[in-house]
């Protein structure tokens, strides 16, 4: 599919919607091709926020005031 600038603009959903689907969405000015939309694919390595959830059972005592003595100490502030 191809269309111009002033058609992007007003079809903007439509056309991400159609790049998502696989369909080749061109954006021209003048007649002459000036981008392509393509869907993002995730990159490698990126983080996925909650994966971890559930997986630790006592998180509260991290938070205790046995733990704030030893750090307290650990840095000598009482």
């Amino acid at each position: 599919m191809r269309v111009n600038m002033l058609e992007a603009k007003n079809q903007l959903s439509k056309l991400v919607k159609a790049a998502v689907a696989g369909e080749e969405v061109i954006i021209a000015s003048n007649g002459q091709p000036q981008v392509r939309l393509v869907p993002c694919a995730d990159a490698p390595g990126l983080r996925q926020y909650g994966r971890l959830a559930g997986q630790f059972e006592d998180t509260e005592q991290a938070f205790g005031e046995a733990v704030d003595a030893q750090v307290g100490q650990l840095f000598g502030v009482r």
